[in-house]
């Protein structure tokens, strides 16, 4: 598929949208980087005729739906009150704007029931969805929308550990690679990294807190040092959570780059491991693919609920790498 620039997707939706020929629904693809929340609001202010900053305010008929809670999925529960939201009459000239944002992140029966107002969709509304990963939608959803798919705006370099694990993800061979053992490696080599991440910043942050200490120990009482300790305690979590997420989402790429070739779709999000994903997907089906996607899915849920790590890791990369 081609990808676009946000500049020139949003030329194409303003002329569709002047020619009074927009579509009801479209799948906005992209990764991190590539705007595609920026391009639904754009796309949602043009059609309402808002500006930018009104577009997520009370009363601008914009509803933006996007995973909740610590499970970091959307739940059927906000799709029936986006339905209802949509249901309500739109003021002359206007639309009612849903916006589905990691629209991927949809539980089954969410999908299931936001699939009806696809198939039936309210008289003057636009559904907007948003994903990085399109390929784990139902296509009875992607069939019924439009795709544009986006470029990367900007090229963020990948940090040591997420080119480690690419590498260790390019050891795996189908003919050679097919017992737990194997399974282990990989799930060894990728805590190794998240030890190397976590023990980074709590190095980096205790320096920090040290600095503090040396500063401010003659001019301030010991709570305020506490309350420092404190902080960069949390903040140490937090920078590892992000970290985390930013390493399970190579996870994600290299099994989306798997179901591509297995689609006979050209782009991949990992261009280096490129021989590795073909191989694996012509030994799997797709259904194997797309079940392994859901695993580790599966897996992001687990850890948003700061369930034990380690072996949460180790169940999810046996049934993931075990071919």
């Amino acid at each position: 598929a081609v990808s676009f620039s946000r500049d020139v997707a949003l030329d194409y939706l303003r002329q569709a949208h002047e020619q009074n020929r927009l579509a009801h629904a479209y799948l906005i693809s992209g990764d991190a980087n590539s705007g595609k929340r920026q391009l639904a609001a754009d796309l949602a202010g043009l059609v309402n005729r808002l500006q930018a900053k009104e577009v997520f305010h009370a009363g601008s008929d914009v509803y933006l739906t996007e995973p909740e809670s610590k499970s970091r999925r959307i739940v059927i529960e906000q799709i029936r009150e986006l339905e209802h939201a949509l249901q309500m009459r739109a003021p002359p000239g206007r639309r009612k704007v849903a916006i589905i944002a990691e629209a991927d992140r949809l539980q089954p029966q969410a999908a299931n029931a936001f699939l009806k107002t696809l198939e039936e969709p309210p008289n003057d509304s636009l559904l907007l969805l948003l994903s990085a990963l399109p390929e784990v939608l139902p296509d009875t959803i992607i069939s019924r929308c439009i795709e544009i798919q986006l470029a990367s705006s900007e090229q963020s370099l990948p940090s040591e550990e997420e080119t480690h694990l690419v590498d260790l993800l390019g050891t795996i061979s189908p003919e050679n690679f097919t017992g737990v053992q194997d399974a282990f490696r990989i799930v060894q080599g990728f805590q190794r990294s998240l030890a190397k991440m976590r023990e980074a910043i709590q190095e980096e942050n205790a320096a920090a807190l040290k600095r503090e200490e040396m500063r401010y120990k003659n001019t301030t009482d010991g709570s305020w040092l506490e309350n420092r300790e404190d902080h960069y305690k949390a903040l140490t979590e937090s920078l590892y959570l992000q970290k985390r997420a930013r390493l399970m989402e190579v996870l994600f790429r290299w099994w989306s780059d798997v179901l591509r070739a297995n689609s006979g779709v050209s782009m991949r999000d990992l261009p280096a491991a490129r021989n590795q994903t073909e191989a694996i997907a012509q030994r799997l089906s797709t259904g194997e693919i797309l079940q392994r996607i859901r695993r580790l899915e599966e897996l992001r849920d687990y850890l948003g609920r700061n369930i034990q790590e380690a072996l949460a890791l180790e169940v999810t990369f046996l049934k993931v790498f075990r071919f």
